[in-house]
């Protein structure tokens, strides 16, 4: 999903919303790119975040900007660094087996994994609104698990640290730093940001419209606690920073939104109330039993949600530390309190600054659902804090169906326009929200005054016949609309006139959301004065045509090749401006960086700032400068693992037995040459997707030139160990026609592994008895799965944080929209649960004790171990205090590579087949060793019946 920040009349895209979708923002937070191995899937959830900034970060794990992110902080993310004290890890061998049954302690990984998770992270960069200055933002290296450790409240999906009254485990920035950019593309020295007390954490650094101020929040440590955040304001200029507020005693309410800028010398602020006591006391003796009633027979379907409230108690600590106090405050020190307390979740200047878009939540809250759902109230008010009127009050929304698509009734998507002054817009499905409903139109789009006249209707901007998925504004007469439908994966972009009802919309693109290869890209977007975002015209000499940026990722057979097209749209007629180098390098356009005048940007005072990597090179920034293209880089990060810059890299294709096209990157140690050195053990990581066609299913997607980035669970970590890693095979589960793609999910799953596995046999790079296979969530469950299924192909597997009993998610999973009721067999067949008697490789089982993501609960793990042991699997648990569904805290990412490392080299490493060995070998001693492989899972006598002619061709 793509979703701009709200400072920044944010276009929310649906996920299928992809094929014409905006180019980031120049002055949005972009998050760097992690590996494949790392990137852990996420669910949809309710997150906030503040930003007005460009932020590129080039952690030593990664460095590409791909999709935008909605906050300059690290936020409550599970991304957090932090230097960990290394006094609670003991390093220990693979030979301790015996000891290590129950565990230990906490353990090292070997030192050549360490090294690269413990190589310090480079800052984070964010350019300014006028692209003359950038913000270095220092980060810190993991976090230790004494951060992990702090109490925290579990209260309606949020998790909350009630000593800071902000979102609990949030990492933070530990300084500030701000470089002009010189006119020849090089950085002035380092102007620091003083005055933060020592130690100080910072979060939610934005820039004021006009560039001259950094507003920022800072926690310290006392007492062994992180104090409660104070909001900072920094003079970019002096370089000198001090508290917002001459109170001390007025602290930031970071649960939700933070603060916004209203004008360049003015912020809305969201504080802990002054008059709030103490927390509410847990009441002795209850008041009553807990109950649950659906006395009208509603149909309710909800995804496995975790942290939901229990009871009236925790519905009071919700409201005692969600409520907030806003608070007007202006650099001169001033600030007046406005509106009630209430449960604010975000605040909106318009873009004329006159008006504030205002949303909050409010009772009766829900046992059933999260806080995303709970009844909500949005209200137009004056930039004095004034209310004005109320657009909406939405009801408890407990019944969204299941399907995709399906979403909430009445207005939702409300924003202002980013083109006009106080101007609004929003949408409102006419098929009650329930995608299984056949209506035309499904959703309206409406658009009106901040303040109408009395009697005046919003006025219908466009109708759709499917899912509206957002809008990217011009002006009057351009502005672009997005649809989209996952079950067909169909995806159209209209071309509208918001000015003018004489024009009628038309079709600009309509294609499957699957074909990546006519995807034509995305439309850039430009700053305005007022700080908002809308599509970048572009003039070319002597021509009246209406021209727009596209931004794509040029998916071809060959790998993406990335460009930027001069698009013309009335004729659609396209020129190429520029283009990713093909044969060795990978570059992307990241921003525009010529939108500070007003009006049509100039063909011949274009800039763009763009990435460059290698598949050895980390990556670096320039500037690329119209009409003579000269490139200015920017930067010049230290390669963060020098002692895998030669690692090999080659993005392979082979066929699956049903000719599906497939797709992996296989990698390979620095040196190795299979001539001289054989095959090698491997390591197989992947992650299934559904598609609705073969042809899509074969598409090639991804670059061979993108650089390895290497994150701190990465399994590009074994490359230090001389495994070959076969990254992100491609494992399509593909549904065409009527057919779900899970009807068919073993069969194509196993048909998928089977073909990767013959390819790198084949190639005479992996040893066939020595692959082992691993996955992180729904990874976790395919790790699972194969292993029932496809024993013959694996050693070993490594599961992590995974879901294996799909009884436990009766109303869906994963794109899965059928419930348990509607496929019984589907959710019998595809649960490695119901197979755990067929498991017989060893397979490693890790999971956080404190997982919150939808479906993937800890007994998952817990109940599946238990299966397994309870058939004689040869089997391990480890479970994770204080760790979610990713993993943060040193002393925890750590004990994952150990425990992994461990497993490998125990059960993948050491295993042979029957063809290693010699001839003299006696039968009894054979006989023997295959006894002894065949009880500790190890060995593969089921090899004989797989590729018998690709295994020849290796001995």
């Amino acid at each position: 999903m793509i979703r701009f920040h709200r400072s920044c009349r944010r276009v929310s895209l649906s996920p299928l919303c992809l094929l014409s979708p905006p180019s980031p923002p120049s002055s949005l937070l972009l998050p760097f790119k992690l590996s494949r191995f790392s990137a852990l899937r996420t669910h949809r959830r309710f997150s906030s975040g503040n930003s007005l900034t460009t932020v590129m970060t080039s952690r030593s794990s990664s460095s590409r900007l791909r999709c935008l992110a909605s906050s300059v902080s690290p936020g409550s993310g599970e991304d957090s660094r932090s230097n960990g004290s290394a006094s609670s890890l003991s390093a220990a061998t693979a030979t301790e087996d015996d000891e290590l049954a129950l565990g230990t302690g906490y353990r090292l990984p070997p030192p050549e994994i360490r090294d690269i998770v413990d190589a310090p992270p480079v800052p984070a960069l964010s350019f300014s609104p006028h692209r003359d200055k950038i913000l270095f933002l220092k980060r810190r290296a993991l976090p230790p698990l004494a951060d992990l450790a702090r109490p925290e409240l579990k209260l309606a999906g949020v998790r909350i640290d009630g000593h800071c009254n902000t979102r609990s485990r949030m990492s933070f920035y530990t300084g500030l730093g701000i470089h002009h950019l010189l006119p020849d593309g090089t950085l002035s020295p380092e102007k620091e940001i003083t005055g933060v007390p020592d130690g100080g954490k910072i979060n939610f650094v934005t820039w004021s419209n006009d560039g001259k101020h950094l507003a920022f929040s800072i926690r310290v440590d006392e007492n062994g606690n992180t104090s409660k955040p104070i909001v900072w304001v920094a003079d970019v200029e002096t370089g000198e920073a001090r508290p917002l507020f001459k109170s001390g005693d007025i602290y930031l309410n970071a649960i939700f939104e933070s603060f916004v800028w209203i004008d360049d010398s003015t912020l809305l602020v969201s504080t802990i109330p002054s008059s709030r006591g103490d927390p509410p006391k847990k009441p002795l003796v209850p008041s009553g039993p807990k109950t649950l009633s659906n006395e009208k027979s509603s149909v309710v379907q909800v995804r496995t949600f975790q942290d939901l409230l229990k009871d009236e108690y925790d519905a009071d600590l919700y409201d005692y530390y969600a409520t907030s106090q806003l608070v007007l405050a202006s650099l001169d020190g001033s600030a007046k309190e406005v509106g009630p307390p209430a449960i604010y979740t975000s605040l909106d200047p318009s873009t004329d600054h006159k008006y504030l878009l205002v949303s909050s939540l409010h009772r009766p809250y829900s046992f059933t659902v999260p806080c995303g759902r709970f009844p909500k109230k949005v209200e137009v008010w004056s930039a004095d804090g004034k209310f004005v009127r109320q657009l909406c009050d939405l009801p408890l929304a407990e019944d969204i169906p299941i399907a995709s698509n399906s979403v909430r009734k009445g207005m939702r998507s409300i924003n202002w326009r980013a083109d006009k002054p106080s101007t609004l817009y929003w949408a409102e499905t006419q098929d009650g929200g329930d995608a299984k409903v056949e209506v035309s139109p499904r959703d309206i789009v409406y658009m009106q005054s901040a303040e109408p006249l009395a009697g005046e209707e919003p006025e219908v901007l466009h109708k759709l016949d499917l899912r509206y998925g957002g809008i990217s504004w011009c002006d009057d007469a351009l502005a672009l609309v997005y649809e989209s439908w996952y079950k067909t994966r169909r995806t159209r972009t209209w071309v509208i006139s918001p000015g003018s009802n004489d024009v009628s919309p038309r079709i600009l693109f309509d294609r499957s959301s699957e074909d990546v290869y006519s995807d034509p890209g995305s439309t850039m977007l430009r700053r305005t004065a007022a700080g908002t975002y809308v599509i970048a015209k572009i003039k070319k000499e002597n021509d009246e045509g209406t021209y727009v940026l596209l931004n794509g990722s040029g998916a071809t057979p060959q790998g993406n090749v990335p460009f930027l097209d001069l698009f013309d749209i009335n004729t659609g007629n396209k020129e190429r401006i520029w283009e990713s180098d093909k044969e060795k390098y990978f570059e992307t356009v990241v921003a525009l960086m010529s939108d500070q005048k007003e009006g049509d940007l100039r063909m011949e005072e274009l800039k763009i700032l763009t990435s460059k990597e290698s598949k050895t090179e980390n990556t670096q920034y320039s500037l690329q400068l119209w009409p003579d293209r000269k490139v200015q880089q920017i930067t010049n990060f230290p390669h963060p693992y020098p002692q895998l810059a030669s690692l090999q890299k080659e993005m392979i294709r082979y066929q699956r037995k049903d000719g599906v096209q497939l797709t992996a990157t296989l990698y390979l140690p620095p040196g190795y040459d299979p001539s001289k050195d054989g095959p090698l053990p491997c390591l197989f990581w992947s992650y299934p997707g559904e598609f609705k066609s073969k042809d899509a299913a074969s598409q090639v997607r991804g670059s061979p030139n993108e650089f390895a980035g290497i994150g701190s669970t990465s399994a590009l970590l074994w490359l230090a160990r001389r495994f070959a890693i076969l990254s992100g095979p491609t494992i399509p589960i593909i549904g065409e026609g009527d057919e779900e793609a899970n009807d068919r999910y073993v069969e194509q799953l196993v048909a998928s592994a089977e073909a990767a596995v013959d390819e790198v046999v084949k190639r005479g790079v992996a040893h066939p008895s020595k692959i082992a296979v691993g996955g992180h969530s729904y990874g976790a469950f395919m790790t699972a799965n194969l292993l029932a299924h496809a024993p013959h192909l694996f050693s070993c597997g490594i599961a992590r944080s995974g879901a294996y009993n799909r009884t436990l998610t009766p109303f869906g999973f994963q794109n899965e929209d059928r419930t348990l009721w509607e496929a019984t067999n589907v959710y019998v067949e595809m649960s490695p649960f119901m197979s755990a008697n067929k498991i017989k490789k060893p397979i490693l089982l890790i999971h956080g004790e404190e997982d919150n993501n939808p479906g993937t609960l800890t007994m998952q793990s817990d109940r599946f171990f238990n299966a397994l042991k309870g058939h004689g699997a040869l089997c391990r648990l480890v479970i994770l205090p204080h760790e979610s569904h990713g993993y943060s805290a040193r002393e925890s990412i750590m004990h994952v590579l150990w425990e992994t490392d461990r497993w490998l080299q125990k059960y993948c490493v050491p295993n042979t087949s029957d063809a290693d060995s010699s001839p003299d070998q006696s039968k009894e001693a054979s006989d023997s060793a295959d006894k002894v492989a065949t009880a500790t899972g190890g060995g593969n006598p089921e090899f004989e019946g797989h590729s018998k002619l690709t295994r020849s061709l290796l001995w």
